[in-house]
């Protein structure tokens, strides 16, 4: 086997090794055969809300176990042609059966990631809030530079955007932003990017030219659905109304129907005011306010289940998970993957997507990676 075929091939057994690892293969295969005997089971059906999930939990299985049978069938047909080829002499059969293992392999790692989203709450809409660090004008300029990039970003995959919550900044740019975003997998995509985003470069809002580097955070948390059951004590609530202002002076209301909704127990606090109607702000607020105390449930059964790995799942001011350098080069370096862009712009208008598949990757196999940030 040729160089070039053998990189593709080496490139598509990473894929479904990976695949397989996520889906803890033996286990996976298993599982399938207990749902198929499930659904046969005309019991099942008295309970529509368990044979909606079990019947879900199948064709997520059924679709991953497959593809992972099918690109390993397919490889195998491509390698026997290569050689065939190479065995004949005949230059174009080789390059054909090339041409079809470069194909698998781009296909390979589209798969990979689609395997990796088997989270309880990956399917689901997400919701992602950015906040300005301290720095005034120059970090809000830079939170709103983020509120772009992810707008861009679920545009590019199709994906509905959303503004929920917005807090203008003082001179420039936002305090805080909160993006409901809609669509299939858009929580398992998303939710690798919560944490510190640092960016670096020539202040435009400083006459001498300097370097100054501003710091935003993301946070990012599944949108509630039937599936996922969340109580909420009303006596731990503390709810607020207080008047609207919207971006750019669009949606400002003259009555109090913004919301902001406080769990006392958790200090956990989110806010509508998007909509003019103080009850619809309300009713958003409180899905937030699930969405955040679920994604924190989830964040610690992670952690206890996995402590070695909770480095992963830090969220917060202390965890910079990227870093975006425009002077005096141009460099995106991801903190915990390595994972790297020589292009800013390209990142900064949504080209996100080799980051989240490398944060995807690492939550499967738990490796680390000893990264030294830019400066």
């Amino acid at each position: 086997m040729r160089a070039e075929g053998q990189a593709h091939i080496d490139r598509i057994d990473a894929a479904l090794a990976l695949v397989r690892q996520s889906l803890d293969w033996e286990r996976a295969l298993r599982r399938l055969d207990e749902l198929n005997a499930r659904v046969q089971d005309p019991a099942l059906w008295d309970d529509p809300k368990e044979a909606q999930a079990i019947t879900r939990e199948q064709k997520r299985l059924e679709s991953a176990i497959g593809t992972v049978r099918q690109i390993g069938s397919e490889k195998d047909d491509a390698i026997e042609f290569v050689e065939m080829g190479e065995a004949e002499g005949d230059d174009d059969v080789v390059a054909e059966g090339l041409t079809s293992l470069a194909r698998l392999a781009e296909r390979a790692d589209a798969d990979k990631v689609q395997a990796l989203l088997g989270g309880e709450a990956d399917a689901n809409d997400t919701y992602l809030e950015i906040h300005a660090g301290a720095g005034g004008t120059e970090s809000q300029d830079w939170a709103e530079m983020l509120q772009r990039m992810y707008t861009r970003w679920a545009e590019r995959r199709g994906f509905k955007v959303e503004l929920v919550d917005y807090h203008a900044g003082e001179q420039a740019g936002i305090k805080a932003a909160t993006l409901l975003i809609k669509g299939e997998n858009a929580y398992g995509y998303a939710k690798t990017e919560s944490g510190v985003h640092r960016l670096v470069r020539i202040s435009p809002y400083d006459s001498a030219a300097r370097r100054h580097t501003s710091f935003s955070s993301v946070w990012v948390y599944p949108v509630i659905d039937d599936n996922i059951d969340i109580e909420i004590n009303p006596a731990d609530l503390k709810i607020d109304t207080y008047r609207a202002s919207g971006a750019g002076g669009q949606h400002v209301n003259t009555t109090d129907s913004a919301v902001r909704i406080t769990h006392v127990p958790s200090g956990i606090i989110v806010a509508s005011q998007m909509d003019r109607s103080q009850h619809k702000n309300r009713d958003i607020a409180m899905n937030m306010l699930k969405a955040r105390l679920f994604e924190e449930e989830m964040r610690k059964r992670e952690e206890a289940a996995s402590a070695e790995h909770a480095s992963k799942t830090e969220i917060g001011w202390g965890h910079q998970i990227r870093s975006y350098v425009l002077q005096p080069y141009q460099m995106v370096k991801d903190l915990r993957t390595g994972a790297t862009s020589s292009s800013p712009d390209d990142v900064l208008d949504g080209a996100l997507d080799p980051f989240i598949s490398a944060a995807l990757a690492q939550r499967v196999t738990g490796e680390t990676v000893e990264v030294e940030d830019v400066e």
